[in-house]
């Protein structure tokens, strides 16, 4: 019998180096875009990633009827270890910049790649035209720079997103300096949140920078914003060094149109404005005791999703830890796309449910409110559960007290009189020093700076060594319960005390 279990073993173990060797042997071509979506003049990147030793990619000269302006090529080198062996995955990444000039489709490129011949898959590409605009005061003029900003809505609710754009022209043959300063308009009244994919592109003659606002309205009401100032500098070709080089500079102060926008109130006390859809995924339903289940919550769609959170859940005889959202934001076709994703971690001896959850959108077109639900689970726990006080982290049960009636008594005068003596001649100094380290403990830790430093130092290391150990609890049952005592302490259990020399060891193996 023994002899099976050990074969059943080996032949595991074989398969599994085969698959990774299958594997890492399998020659692959990928093609990707820098951004499926770019505004006409602006540079797009096609990348088509190559796994394999070897790859030859196709000499491509036009993507469309667009001309290939620059091209890269670079090797790369990934590690993989199979079975405590390490292997290493070869790939080239070629890039090639392009200007399209409307939208197009990017053909399927073969590449060889180990002698085979592997083809990418076509990918659509939109181009979208700037909506930037010379002020009309100065069309006519053609001035060499200007500053213009426009919102996508003049009116708008309570929380409605709002995206609001600034954009700034220099005129063709222009030269400004580096130093030339920008000055954000006031969002008196607003939650701004600025997007950091700015655009650069040309248009009519100009080369446009464009800076873009999220804008939540907090409360009803009309509002002007702007505008925007900017101080440009241009170097004064009129004075030159001997050198010929430019050493002055003319300076010219330029301001954006203003913009008004009508905030109206919600009509409904919704959480969300916008079209969402939530998606919810735990990656288990049956565990072991003070084993962590993992729970990730998505919430994306049309809106803003920068200012929503969600709380802990509250479940008894369950800890609950969460990391901090991640809310990312774009803009594509003049649409505000968010996306908010948050993950939960359960750690419990018994069974549990992780309740149901559901949130009001209202749809600002249609002023309807629909139901947002994140579905609920049902966590088996099986076998049973360790003694609370080493894998919960809590503190251990006091013991009944022990009365001991073994205590010695003096009987004799003498004696008595004899300790007495001592200790009164003793305890007026003992007192007063008593009394003095006290008054100074109570300085030292009142007082002194280094008291507030310590505590956060010893709070941010405890936190960081969590995140360091959270994933090596499987490879280690003193891990394990490290990472469960400071699950709990986290949560606020003022009773689980942390060996600090164990922790700062943990740490050090897995750093």
């Amino acid at each position: 019998m023994v002899r099976i279990v050990d074969m059943k073993n080996i032949w595991r173990s074989i398969l599994v180096v085969i698959i990774g060797a299958a594997w890492l042997h399998a020659a692959s071509v990928e093609a990707r875009l820098s951004s499926p979506e770019i505004i006409k003049g602006n540079l797009a990147q096609l990348q088509i990633k190559a796994v394999g030793n070897r790859a030859a990619f196709p000499n491509i000269e036009k993507i469309g009827d667009a001309k290939v302006l620059g091209r890269s090529e670079k090797p790369h080198n990934d590690w993989l270890t199979i079975n405590g062996k390490k292997s290493v995955i070869h790939s080239t990444k070629l890039t090639l910049t392009f200007a399209p000039q409307h939208d197009m489709t990017i053909p399927s490129f073969t590449v060889n790649v180990d002698g085979q011949q592997l083809k990418t898959k076509p990918l659509s590409l939109k181009v979208v035209e700037s909506n930037a605009k010379v002020p009309a005061t100065q069309a006519g003029a053609n001035p060499a720079f200007y500053l213009s900003m426009q919102s996508n809505k003049s009116e708008a609710m309570v929380g409605e997103p709002i995206l609001l754009t600034v954009y700034f022209a220099v005129r063709d043959g222009v030269q400004i300096t580096q130093d030339t300063e920008y000055r954000p308009p006031k969002f008196d009244g607003f939650f701004v949140k600025p997007i950091t994919d700015q655009k650069v592109y040309r248009k009519d003659g100009y080369q446009i920078q464009e800076i873009r606002y999220i804008l939540i309205p907090q409360k009803e009401g009309i509002y002007e914003i702007g505008p925007a100032v900017a101080k440009v500098g241009v170097p004064d070709r009129n004075r030159r060094d001997m050198f010929g080089m430019f050493f002055d500079t003319k300076w010219s102060q330029i301001a954006s149109n203003t913009v008004k926008i009508k905030v109206d109130p919600a009509p409904a006390d919704a959480d969300l404005i916008g079209k969402f859809e939530a998606h919810a995924s735990l990656d288990r339903n049956v565990t072991k005791p003070n084993k962590p289940v993992n729970l990730t919550v998505t919430i994306e769609g049309e809106g803003s999703l920068e200012d929503f959170d969600m709380p802990d859940y509250e479940i008894d005889g369950v800890t609950v830890y969460s990391d901090d959202p991640v809310v990312t934001s774009r803009v594509s076709g003049g649409k505000l796309l968010s996306s908010y994703k948050k993950h939960f971690v359960f750690i419990a001896d018994h069974d549990f449910t992780i309740p149901s959850r559901e949130y009001s959108v209202l749809d600002p077109k249609t002023k309807q409110v629909d139901k947002l639900e994140i579905r609920g689970y049902d966590v088996k726990v099986k076998g049973t559960p360790a003694q609370p006080a080493v894998a919960s982290g809590t503190a251990p049960t006091p013991q009944t007290p022990v009365v001991h009636t073994d205590i010695q008594t003096e009987t004799s005068p003498a004696k008595e009189k004899i300790v007495t003596k001592v200790v009164e001649k003793r305890s007026w100094w003992m007192l007063a020093a008593a009394f003095a380290l006290g008054v100074l403990g109570t300085i030292l830790l009142t007082r002194l700076p280094w008291r507030r430093w310590f505590a956060k130092e010893r709070f941010f290391r405890e936190d960081e060594a969590l995140k360091i150990l959270y994933p090596h609890m499987s490879e280690d049952k003193e891990v394990e319960a490290m990472v469960r005592k400071l699950y709990v302490k986290k949560r606020g259990d003022k009773n689980v005390e942390i060996d600090k020399k164990a922790l700062k060891a943990m740490v050090e193996r897995f750093r």
